[in-house]
């Protein structure tokens, strides 16, 4: 039963990391593959190490396979929302059919500051205030 249980998840480890790798060639823009590759290639890593904890059954492996795990859950999306930050700022261009900028006009070049929605409201409010 193992047996099978270890080629289900490995297979479909290994089915998700091709995808990352076809996104990679397949997505249009920078930001796309970030997103795909962070998505996909974390969830076949995962899968891969919970397949090699299944077939070596010992408690020293699962501890790293889960402590590995945990590290690349919660690094890869940092580390993938650095790279795109970094990106945008540096002015790595959206694709063309890209719908909505959320960032556009909000990023002041010489501060590197954002100003966020919260900011525009709370402005108004005080203009409303001072009337």
């Amino acid at each position: 039963m193992n047996d099978y249980l270890i080629i289900i998840l490995s297979a479909l480890g290994a089915i998700f990391i091709l995808l990352a790798a076809i996104g990679i060639i397949r997505m249009p823009d920078l930001y796309l593959r970030i997103s795909v590759t962070t998505k996909a290639a974390t969830l076949g890593v995962g899968l891969l190490l919970i397949s090699a904890a299944i077939y070596f059954n010992e408690i020293g492996i699962t501890s790293r396979v889960l402590a590995i795990i945990t590290f690349i859950l919660l690094t890869a999306p940092v580390g993938a929302h650095m790279i795109g930050r970094a990106s945008y700022f540096s002015g790595v261009k959206l694709w063309s059919k890209s719908k909505e900028d959320d960032l556009k006009g909000k990023y002041h070049p010489k501060t590197h500051g954002l100003a966020s929605g919260i900011d525009e409201i709370e402005e108004k409010n005080e203009s409303k205030k001072s009337i």
